[in-house]
């Protein structure tokens, strides 16, 4: 409704504009300008794209004061830029004025909707959460040390001559390497692997081209004649592989925290800890956080090995024994592919289940089964996977947590999550209020490719997607599926609860896995840092010393105090607005920038007051004392600006914290001060002694 409504009025603007630049020859370049800029105003007004709609309609309303007989030309052109730039400040802090005055000064719904710039309060004003994480970079080590024994399995199979080329060895050619040679990686421990040659003859394979290959961080210890080989991760390498893990997961909690528009939040690192602080009181939100936070989001596609006969003999093996509370075994029938008539052959999968006991968390149980799963002996290249059981009450279409189930599935991943380029929650149906949620993933060019050729040579295979050593769903591959796209779905439940789920889940995709798993070791709510008896005082310092300075400029300079005031108060108001851009966090350092620029812009209008005054004193007229007057202050003002721009711009190198957050403040007051007294002040001096002819008085005290 409200760009139908913009459509038109820009659209009545460009007729307008157009028809007085027919009738006007004198002003036609500047008018026809303008009314091309209004109509493509509402052609982005069509199209909901915002700010180019903001910045040519504002184009086409310069253009309009280009047009008139107003003053001169030049000044014309400086007021439409400073009408401009004013316009689109007050249009930038608009969401931060309703935030911030407790919804005393109400902003539209549709320009919040489409303006993401916020000024929001800093922890040391509002008080907020601090969240401790620790990363537990024993499973950053033991992912290198797997993505090791995957290459020196395949380095093996090659020197066996039983592979070739850069593909990924078959199952086939791991069961043969397995007849020669036996490559452990203990779960106990994160940093070895263990090579035994089962013929001491073929020890020859580890020669110095298998030595060389694994040199870089790995050493190994080798007995001539014994067969043995064991090789483990440099200490060095231990130290840098978990400097690297602590340091990426800020790098990612960081970006997940920007995506959740919590630009204002801390995230810091000390030793293997992530420190997270959030501003706010909304316990709702900084659930959320945790959620998003704690989510490691290490996606895989990994493939079922539904003929595998683990579960159906063990369950026969410890028959009569007693199990563990609430574990049983099921068995279901599932395609094993299709045979020369592309016909499903359908066979029968045993798996076995664990169910919730009263009063137990779903997380509990899943613990209790991977305790004892652990205790089995899984067939080699072979893990289990674990996929939660729910239940829906028809009425109210909630779920409830029943237990878990298990897959057999092959230990290498297909399709990591380093291969995937996007992640995109979307509707299952066009009503998606009416239909489920998905989360639609878009491969690399490599994971496509991958992709492609795993599910042409699996039709009717059950292919597993894990998230976080969770299998999400586990659905047969109904044929080849090019493109490189797939989806996760979200269940069956609430609709409500799949779209945030599904919203949660794009989140932590697009951000990136975590490169270990982190656990909360910490949590605090914290209130502001400072105190409130500090921040109240400190505020009324800072707003008290403006009054006084603005009214000092009003008593002693009079008309030329106004023109300074007005002057510092565009400032101010260019200061917030370039901060909200940022998405900055106001602090009291932040404040005492603020108060610091106000003085700095009034020194500079201090400056040129004076030197009006002296080119009057001297008998000019005022017009031509306010030429000279800018002319003959502008270096000073310059030169005092440049000084403390190199000042503020050393103390954010290398300043942290408050003090980072005093100098990014003060640069930027810097620059929109100069603009202010050099821009502003000359189109309200030049409007003072034009608009009134030859008759004009200047009154600067």
């Amino acid at each position: 409704m409200v760009n139908t409504v913009l459509q038109y009025v820009f659209g009545g603007a460009a007729l307008a504009l157009g028809a007085l630049g027919y009738f006007r020859p004198t002003h036609r370049t500047s008018q026809w300008a303008g009314a091309l800029a209004a109509a493509g105003a509402g052609g982005a007004a069509y199209y909901d794209a915002f700010w180019p709609m903001v910045l040519l309609g504002l184009t086409a309303l310069w253009c309009l004061f280009l047009g008139v007989n107003w003053v001169t030309p030049g000044w014309r052109g400086r007021f439409g830029l400073v009408a401009g730039v004013t316009l689109v400040a007050l249009l930038v802090l608009l969401p931060s004025m309703e935030s911030m005055s407790g919804g005393v000064v109400k902003c539209p719904t549709y320009i919040k909707e489409r303006m993401g710039f916020r000024l929001v309060a800093g922890l040391d004003l509002r008080g907020g959460l601090r969240l401790v994480y620790t990363v537990e970079v024993a499973e950053a080590i033991r992912d290198k040390r797997d993505a090791y024994f995957e290459d020196m399995e395949t380095e093996l199979a090659r020197a066996f001559e039983l592979h070739s080329g850069e593909d990924r060895p078959t199952d086939e050619v791991y069961n043969k390497l397995r007849e020669k040679v036996t490559i452990t990686a203990p779960r106990d421990e994160s940093n070895r692997i263990d090579i035994e040659f089962k013929n001491p003859a073929d020890e020859a394979k580890f020669d110095k081209r298998f030595q060389d290959r694994f040199r870089g961080e790995l050493d190994f210890a080798h007995e001539v004649g014994s067969g043995k080989v064991r090789y483990f991760i440099r200490e060095a390498a231990e130290s840098d592989i978990r400097e690297r893990a602590t340091l990426q997961a800020k790098e990612i909690i960081l970006r997940r925290v920007d995506e959740l528009g919590l630009r204002e939040a801390s995230v810091s690192t000390r030793g293997e800890d992530v420190i997270v602080e959030v501003p706010g009181e909304d316990e709702a939100s900084f659930q959320q956080i945790r959620d998003i936070i704690s989510q490691t989001a290490r996606l895989e596609f990994k493939l079922n090995d539904d003929e595998n006969k683990f579960f159906e003999q063990l369950s026969k093996d410890l028959q009569g024994t007693s199990l563990p509370s609430g574990i049983s075994f099921q068995s279901e029938s599932v395609s094993l592919g299709q045979d020369a008539d592309e016909e499903p052959i359908v066979g029968v999968f045993h798996f076995a289940v664990i169910t919730n006991q009263d009063g137990e968390s779903s997380e509990a149980s899943l613990k209790r089964f991977r305790e004892w799963t652990e205790t089995l002996n899984v067939p080699p290249g072979r893990e289990i996977g674990f996929e939660k059981l729910t239940t829906m009450d028809a009425s109210t279409r909630k779920e409830t947590d029943q237990g878990w189930r298990t897959y057999v599935l092959k230990s290498r991943a297909e399709i990591t999550g380093d291969m995937i380029r996007d992640a995109q929650a979307q509707p299952q149906s066009q009503q998606g209020s009416l239909g489920g949620w998905l989360v639609a993933l878009t491969f690399t060019e490599r994971g496509g490719s991958i992709f492609e050729r795993i599910t042409g040579d699996n039709v009717k295979r059950r292919f597993s997607i894990i998230l976080d050593d969770k299998v999400e769903s586990s659905p047969v591959i109904q044929g080849r599926i090019p493109g490189g796209h797939a989806t996760i779905t979200m269940g069956s439940g609430d609709a409500q609860v799949q779209l945030q789920r599904s919203r949660n889940l794009e989140m932590v995709l697009r951000s990136g896995a975590l490169p270990a798993p982190i656990s909360l070791s910490n949590e605090q709510h914290i209130g502001p840092s400072l105190g409130r008896d500090s921040i109240k005082l400190a505020l009324e310092g800072a707003l008290g010393g403006s009054v006084l300075v603005i009214a000092f400029m009003m008593l002693y300079y009079r008309g030329g105090g106004l023109i300074a005031n007005l002057g510092v108060a565009v400032n101010l108001l260019l200061q917030l607005a370039v901060l909200a851009s940022f998405g900055a966090s106001m602090t009291l350092p932040g404040i005492a920038g603020l108060a610091l620029t106000v003085g700095m812009s009034t020194d500079s209008n201090v400056l040129i007051n004076e030197r009006i005054r002296e080119e009057q004193l001297e008998g000019r007229s005022p017009r031509a004392a306010v030429e000279l007057g800018f002319n003959r202050a502008l270096s000073a003002i310059i030169d005092g600006h440049i000084t403390t721009l190199i000042a503020a711009v050393i103390l954010a190198q290398y300043g942290t914290g408050p003090i980072k957050g005093f100098a990014i403040t003060l640069i930027v007051g810097t620059i929109t001060s100069i603009f202010s007294g050099v821009v502003v002040s000359r189109v309200l001096f030049d409007l003072w002694v034009h608009g009134k002819g030859r008759d004009a008085k200047l009154n600067v005290g």
